[in-house]
């Protein structure tokens, strides 16, 4: 092989890297929409409200202080670390040190730090799946082994005990957990976080938790941290959260990680020379988030209810479509292996999709809607869409798919 391949120029580790599917779902659909056409995006998770305007005013303040314009340790500010910790007891009811928070660049950056930091080359780790498109490539970089376990949605896209155990061999070494979860908005019940929590302690395992959509949970279901809910896990808890999802803040990039303080301390060095540290601006920015009010979150709450019916009611009146009501995040994972195999009619003539895959690209390309198809987090079959956009938007798209989709043959 010459000196000048592509695969000599990038190496293996790298060139082995998956492109984040949701983002390069967000991506075409914007350049499309800038190219003029009317594309309905329904593939980033990022809410369509501004961030709102005590924290916008906070950032703008520091921006003013010269302190701010210089070097500050990696780990994060410490009034942001206070502020991480605090909320952590107020929220979860883990009590945490500052000591034990790692101020990260968004949450994407607390999920590799962690990895990074955790896994040896042929250690494996348990992925609930669906599974986030960024956990199995951040495992993979640390030279980990991702093991998918598949909850579909006769159960409620929740795993059970008994498939956990079945994927644990002497290999394991970590537990991914996420409740609410992306893609699907599955919650699991305190009782199951518990149970799973104190399984995991039993067999010795690391848990890895994201809990980025804390705050978004609805119809009365409770989010439950698994830290509180198994304290016979001890210190081998890491905590991965964030202000994007929960205060509409996610071009502001702060993350954090939460974990016992040698863990956080090598973290800490990692991100030393990676990244140094967050940017100061949106540190204090977050500090405002975490310490203001929850008013303008609980007002963003009534919008994705009242999207979340909306969505749910409209692909289910589609045949071949089922989507199950989710009760957290802001995305529904739906069905849709009734419509694959089915023949559709466009402008070049009958397309018979086959894969979801397919059948995202067909929407995309004859009704300008964008999704997401199920093979970004896990088997075929399956659509997400986040309903974290407005109104308008969403009623548009889903009568575009309704219209479309409906006929199938």
């Amino acid at each position: 092989m010459s000196a000048g391949t592509t695969a000599a120029r990038i190496s293996q580790r790298i060139s082995a890297i998956a492109e984040s599917a949701t983002l390069a779902v967000d991506a075409k659909a914007k350049a499309l929409k800038a190219a003029g056409r009317p594309v309905i995006g329904f593939g980033a998770g990022e809410p369509d409200f501004p961030t709102p305007d005590y924290i916008v005013q906070a950032a703008i303040e520091a921006a003013g202080q010269p302190k701010y314009h210089r070097y500050s340790p990696a780990g994060g500010l410490p009034e942001l670390k206070k502020a991480i910790a605090d909320k952590t007891l107020r929220d979860s009811g883990y009590k945490v040190d500052p000591a034990q928070v790692l101020v990260t660049n968004g949450g994407k950056q607390a999920v590799y730090n962690t990895f990074a930091t955790l896994v040896d080359p042929g250690d494996e780790v348990i992925i609930p799946t669906p599974f986030w498109t960024t956990y199995p490539e951040a495992i993979r970089l640390a030279g980990g082994v991702p093991v998918e376990v598949f909850a579909g949605p006769e159960q409620g896209y929740l795993v059970t005990i008994e498939q956990l155990e079945a994927a644990v061999t002497d290999k394991t070494k970590i537990l991914l957990f996420v409740s609410p979860s992306n893609p699907t908005g599955a919650v699991y019940s305190p009782e199951q976080v518990a149970e799973i929590g104190k399984w995991a302690a039993s067999k010795g395992l690391w848990v890895v938790t994201d809990e980025i959509y804390e705050h978004l949970t609805y119809d009365g279901v409770e989010f439950t941290s698994i830290a509180t809910a198994a304290p016979e896990l001890g210190d081998r808890v890491v905590i991965l959260n964030g202000v994007a999802k929960t205060y509409a803040m996610t071009g502001w990039r702060v993350g954090w990680m939460i974990g016992p303080t040698d863990v956080i301390k090598a973290a800490t060095n990692l991100q030393s020379h990676a990244t140094s540290n967050v940017s100061n601006i949106m540190q204090v920015a977050a500090a405002a988030a975490l310490t203001g009010p929850l008013t303008a979150v609980d007002e963003m709450k009534v919008a994705f209810d009242r999207r979340r019916k909306a969505i749910v009611a409209g692909l289910n009146a589609i045949d071949g479509v089922e989507c199950p009501t989710p009760t957290g995040a802001f995305y529904v994972y739906a069905d849709v292996r009734g419509l694959l195999g089915k023949e559709f009619e466009t402008s070049n003539g009958p397309v018979r999709p086959g894969t979801s895959a397919e059948l995202a690209a067909l929407i995309l390309d004859e009704v300008e809607v964008a999704i997401v198809p199920g093979e970004a987090f896990g088997p075929s079959g399956y659509v997400r869409l986040s309903y974290a956009l407005g109104d308008d938007d969403l009623a548009e798209g889903v009568r575009r798919m309704q219209e479309f989709l409906g006929k199938a043959k």
